[in-house]
């Protein structure tokens, strides 16, 4: 199972878990597992069409899936995978 961690923004929807260990084949998997499993961060994580929000960010491993092969990017078993949303403030 690949280690999914959640700063601290979402934890309150994941009953504070830091990091969730989530099976999966590919990133659009792993993410679908985690919703799976705290329905609450849907919303902060999916977009109406289900795919991730815009805003979003997703490092696997410390690489930018955008830069990879986005929400199709293969993940393995001692992977981790970070998911930022951006925070806006001025």
């Amino acid at each position: 199972m690949s280690t999914v961690r959640l700063p601290a923004v979402l934890r309150a929807q994941a009953d504070g878990q830091k990091a969730i260990d989530v099976a999966g084949g590919t990133i659009r998997e792993v993410v679908a597992g985690v919703v799976e499993r705290h329905p609450a961060l849907a919303s902060q994580l999916l977009g109406p069409d289900g795919d991730l929000h815009r805003f979003v960010n997703v490092y696997l491993n410390g690489q930018d899936v955008r830069y990879l092969a986005g929400l199709e990017t293969p993940v393995g078993p001692t992977d981790e995978i970070r998911l930022l949303p951006a925070i806006a403030g001025g």
